[in-house]
């Protein structure tokens, strides 16, 4: 199809959603209902500017199909927040205004009077980076309703990891993220705008990612936090140490941990400082290696964190409402997937555009991701994530065997079994993962 026609790609949305054939009452009059796309950069990071979103956020006609599907079902009361946490260095004017987001809801409130349809940027604060170094950060309101204080503790997939202790999160501050995470202490701090929804819409990107092998379901849900350094994304030192920060304790990965470790704690809490980091890390860059090519930080398939924390996040919002207390009554969710035009290869922020004109929708986010990852051409049997959640040791949300996995689709080739599942779109992967994931079923591509 093709994916500059938007009234194709919302009526794609539209079969999509009528071929899960519903309960009638999965949207109820009134509901508060929250849609939580993919908004993680306003750009390829590579290519700053306006033409080059596409493969990288959730398309805006996806949002607009859901939402044209959402407002009749509310009977003219109720609800629909669109609203993500991006990376904490984007900017989101920017990706309101290269996706036209204020157009979309403009448009829709015009169409469905008495439904409350708004956008929302949920982070606490904006993050002003150069080089991929924090030099300032701005305030922001955040999430009008507050924050929900998750204590997951026991129910963590982080209780006994023997990385605790070595945990980095989104910033310099380790000793934040390891506070959060010690022995059976897991804490989680979210947005309270999507914990409190009636049904939750997850709108993910189909894209391939550095940590944890494809972005989609599961993982979207990274977006839904009010302090991102409370998430461990991967473990400091290399696997002979317990760590998974580089794949081998080569000469430069030893080199690296011990110079730029004391390098961030030196300027960590320090504008100033962080700024003089920014040349000596482009010279570090000459030696080391640039990161687009480079494994580090987490970024292959031998991730051992990452998806722990993942795995958590569904834990928190599957289990526990937005008072921080286990739910008295099931989230109603149903997730969406914008595969129009895909992300391959050093995905999630500057993936390689990958048009693959497809819609991925269900009622389960693994059961979604599954199915994606087979889309992808990938194996999702060799994901560490996806076998995860099927082998959750406590609080588990995932009440069926992958066996019982089926596809509804027009593609005839994609209808039945999960397990036979043909002619899928054989997608790149990130270079960390390369030889890792890919399906046997499919010859390996040379372009």
């Amino acid at each position: 199809m093709d994916y500059r026609d938007e009234g194709a790609v919302r009526r794609l949305v539209a079969e999509a959603l009528e071929a899960l054939d519903l309960p009638a009452d999965h949207v109820r009059p009134g509901d508060r209902v929250v849609l939580k796309p993919n908004w993680v950069k306003e750009h390829d990071e590579r290519h700053p500017g306006p033409g080059q979103w596409e493969h990288v956020v959730t398309h805006p006609a996806v949002i607009e199909g859901v939402i044209r599907w959402v407002a009749p079902r509310l009977a003219g009361r109720g609800s629909i927040t669109i609203c993500d946490a991006p990376q904490t260095d984007s900017s989101f004017a920017t990706l309101r205004r290269y996706c036209g987001l204020d157009a979309v809801v403009e448009s829709c409130r015009r169409d469905f009077p008495g439904v409350a349809i708004q956008l929302l940027d949920l982070r606490p604060e904006e993050w002003h980076a150069v080089d991929g170094v924090t030099v300032s950060k701005t305030s922001l309101p955040g999430d009008p309703l507050g924050s929900t204080h998750v204590q997951l503790n026991e129910a963590s997939e982080f209780v006994g990891y023997a990385g605790c202790g070595q945990l980095y999160g989104a910033s310099f501050d380790m000793a934040e993220t390891n506070a959060r995470h010690r022995g059976t202490t897991h804490e989680y701090l979210l947005c309270r705008t999507p914990m409190e929804a009636d049904l939750l819409i997850n709108l993910p990107k189909l894209k391939t990612h550095k940590k944890v092998g494809i972005t989609c379901a599961l993982k979207n849900l990274v977006g839904i936090n009010a302090n991102k350094n409370w998430l461990p994304h991967h473990t400091e030192g290399t696997p002979d140490r317990g760590g998974d920060q580089f794949p081998a304790a080569t000469t430069k990965a030893r080199l690296e941990h011990s110079w730029m470790g004391a390098a961030k704690r030196l300027v960590k809490g320090s504008p100033f400082l962080s700024r003089l980091l920014v040349p000596a890390k482009k010279l570090a860059r000459l030696y080391f290696g640039d990161t687009q090519k480079v494994v580090r930080s987490g970024n292959w398939h031998g991730n051992d964190t990452c998806w722990r924390m993942v795995l958590d996040l569904n834990k928190c919002l599957f289990a526990f409402g937005g008072d921080g207390r286990p739910r008295t009554r099931p989230l109603r969710y149903l997730a969406v997937v914008d595969g129009i035009v895909g992300g391959e290869g050093n995905g999630p922020m500057a993936p390689d555009p990958r048009p693959a004109g497809v819609i991925v929708a269900g009622v389960h986010p693994l059961a979604v991701d599954c199915t994606a990852a087979t889309v992808m051409g990938f194996d999702w049997r060799k994901f560490r994530m996806l076998q995860g959640g099927f082998r959750l040791r406590v609080a588990s949300f995932v009440s069926f065997p992958p066996e019982a996995l089926e596809v509804v689709s027009n593609h005839p080739a994609w209808r039945g079994p999960l397990a036979s599942m043909g002619e899928v779109a054989s997608f790149r992967p990130h270079f960390g993962w390369t030889g890792a994931i890919e399906s046997n079923r499919l010859p390996p591509r040379t372009e």
